[in-house]
């Protein structure tokens, strides 16, 4: 079967400021999204949530403008919202029922479909990833992993184009991340993501590495990986020569 295009997100001129005050949070960032799988990586606190919080409106850019296929995300955000599928990093805010069964179900609300036809769509998406045998257990008998495929499946279940994922291996042991990661590159959607595993972010098309709420380097991921590890020794470094010397 072959695989949609990925879709193409665009930023022109995008800048968050702070809702307290003038202090600019990230941008300006003016970049085009084709790649399949595009990784962010940078430092707590640099921006790379932010970014991709302003992909599906969560957040809206203060100036500039982000478009999802030439949907804007401040004057169509419910457009953009059906073409973009947002994975949190905890999957326990995202997953708001009793049992990932009626989560999928939930999410399939939206399509206004009969219950029989929802009940059967879930039944399909679960068995997809691997999850069937989990539709009717509570999501906190599950381990990490099981939630954040059960996550992945609710968001998926709508077949959005592009899916957004901000550190969705962080919370997980290596078997985990690895039955994540796969699911991941499998799937058709384009998908842009933030991690701090940078096995992980070695496996994108492209990479942006994010510092202080810019974008200092944008390309080939193995050399955006070293670019942000030579910027996170200089970091290191800077720190150690600011501190005081012990007495």
């Amino acid at each position: 079967m072959s695989r949609a295009a990925p879709a193409v997100i665009e930023f022109t001129a995008a800048e968050v400021r702070s809702d307290s005050g003038p202090e600019l949070i990230l941008g300006p960032i003016t970049l085009t999204l084709a790649e399949r799988r595009v990784s962010v990586i940078g430092a707590n606190g640099s921006g790379k949530s932010t970014l991709l919080r302003l992909v599906n409106g969560l957040r809206e850019p203060t100036d500039g403008a982000v478009t999802v296929l030439g949907s804007d995300t401040r004057s169509e955000g419910r457009a953009v919202r059906r073409l973009v599928g947002f994975v949190f990093t905890d999957p326990l805010s995202q997953l708001v029922m009793p049992t990932g069964r009626e989560d999928v179900e939930l999410s399939l609300r939206a399509r206004r479909l009969p219950a029989r036809e929802r009940r059967r769509r879930a039944e399909e998406v679960l068995d997809r990833f691997g999850v069937g045998h989990l539709a009717d257990r509570s999501i906190y008998d599950l381990s990490g992993g099981e939630r954040q495929i059960l996550a992945l499946a609710v968001v998926l279940a709508v077949d959005p184009r592009v899916l957004v994922a901000d550190e969705p291996t962080t919370l997980l042991d290596l078997r985990n991340d690895a039955r994540v990661r796969s699911l991941i590159g499998r799937l058709d959607q384009q998908v842009v993501f933030t991690t701090h595993n940078l096995e992980f972010a070695l496996e994108a098309d492209r990479t942006l590495v994010i510092d202080r709420g810019r974008v200092v380097f944008d390309g080939v991921p193995a050399e955006a990986v070293a670019h942000y590890r030579a910027l996170a020794a200089r970091s290191a470094e800077d720190q150690r020569s600011h501190s005081p010397e012990p007495r």
